[in-house]
């Protein structure tokens, strides 16, 4: 293989990939790297992706990602600011016309007061959430999650040599936490304690009374960071912001779900005066800035796409009672219903005691892709997650093979859930 000089190109069978360069590249990959583990949704979504090269049909019913366009009046803005030469770094907080646009929907929405020097604008959520993990932990320093909860926390919290303190929460208590759990897991290495409502995987709120104590619990022990992400996608009551109850927290917010803005990777958090100069200094090193043109676009869509929101809201409320329904005509009934996101979570643990295995198995035989609950903590075994931001034709096609798939599976003579 020739490159521009005429010369071959190393391969791994030239001298420059022998073994022992390939084995001293090895050992210089660190712990963190080699001992992450994998993201099981995009493994399945991966192999999904083989089987269709094949030839076979697959309903994807496993990514959590809107399946909606972003909206036409958010597009155009972020056009029209790539045409006026918006392409450039922007303060390390984020514009200051997209934070007062923050502030003003927090003041609408929760009436909550917030300051514009409170907010930092990032790439994505997961750039708001590594801010704010770098910033509050030390080695050793222990952070409070739900099992299940979503698959990035503890490796968030482990890539700054944080503690990941899991706790379990159940079906039959609308997997919410423990309160109880909650204040005898306080101790002094325990720096915070991640609140995700409405929840990735399970679609269920805390109610405003359980994050009521959830503040007095953790109150000068723990700084909770509301990771609110799903806020505005809800169907039956109101999700509560954090800062309703306490403005000591951290919320973790941004454009992806609600506004179907994934691709422009654009997110923020709100953070208590001590947090904002360390996350701002950490952003000016890691990160510099949030793109620029995505900004004036996340500026349109709080300011003026309410109509093409509420439109896709209530698209997912009719999936979701479709899917529900489905679901309950298949013989598989809900513990705790969702009622916000765009995601079920069922128990089959009736028919297995190995869900990673049931779910490839699935998609094999039933061309349905859904995440097995071990992908969001070990609490997870038994469940299925099915996310419902796709297509009524497909539901219903995915239903209706889920269904034939359910009719000839048999119960496993001991289930791992009761």
């Amino acid at each position: 293989m020739k490159g521009r000089s005429g010369k071959d190109k190393p391969t791994d069978a030239s001298p420059l990939f022998s073994s022992h360069a390939l084995s001293a590249t090895s050992n210089s990959i660190s712990a963190r790297a080699q001992e992450i583990q994998p993201f099981i949704v995009m493994e399945v979504m991966e192999r999904a992706m083989e089987i269709e090269k094949r030839g076979r049909s697959v309903i994807h019913l496993e990514v959590g990602e809107p399946d909606f366009d972003t909206p036409e009046v958010i597009r155009e803005a972020g056009i029209r600011a790539i045409r006026d030469g918006r392409t450039h770094y922007t303060h390390s907080l984020g514009l200051l016309e997209l934070r007062e646009a923050i502030v003003e929907w927090y003041r609408k929405v929760y009436q909550v007061d917030v300051s514009p020097e409170n907010i930092i604008v990032s790439v994505g959520c997961s750039g708001a959430m590594l801010l704010t993990f770098a910033a509050l932990l030390d080695p050793g320093n222990r952070v409070l999650i739900t099992d299940p909860g979503y698959p990035c926390y503890p490796k968030f919290i482990r890539a700054f040599e944080g503690v990941p303190a899991c706790i379990q929460v159940k079906e039959e208590e609308a997997f919410q936490y423990p309160v109880e759990r909650v204040e005898s897991e306080l101790d002094s290495s325990t720096r915070a304690l991640v609140l995700n409502s409405p929840s990735n995987p399970t679609g269920t709120l805390t109610t405003p009374e359980r994050i009521a104590e959830l503040v007095q619990v953790s109150a000068g022990r723990a700084t909770i960071v509301s990771d609110e992400i799903y806020h505005g996608l809800v169907y039956e009551e109101r999700a509560h912001s954090i800062l309703e109850f306490t403005q000591e927290a951290v919320v973790i917010n941004g454009f992806s779900k609600l506004f179907a803005m994934t691709g422009w990777r654009l997110g923020y958090a709100i953070l208590p005066e001590y947090l904002v100069r360390p996350a701002q200094k950490l952003q000016q090193n890691l990160l510099i800035s949030a793109p620029d043109f995505a900004q004036y676009a996340a500026i349109a869509a709080l300011n003026e796409a309410a109509d093409e929101v509420e439109a896709m809201r209530r698209e997912y409320d009719r999936r979701r009672k479709f899917v529900l329904r489905r679901l309950s005509e298949i013989g598989l009934e809900l513990g705790a219903e969702p009622t916000g996101a765009f995601y079920v979570f069922f128990n089959v643990s009736r028919f297995t005691s190995r869900v990673y295995d049931f779910a490839f198995q699935i998609l094999e035989e039933a061309g349905v892709a859904v995440t097995p609950g071990v992908d969001f903590g070990d609490n997870g075994e038994g469940y299925l997650r099915i996310c419902y931001a796709n297509s009524m034709e497909k539901l219903e096609d995915g239903m209706k093979r889920l269904e034939q798939f359910f009719e000839c599976a048999q119960p496993v003579r001991h289930s791992v859930k009761n």
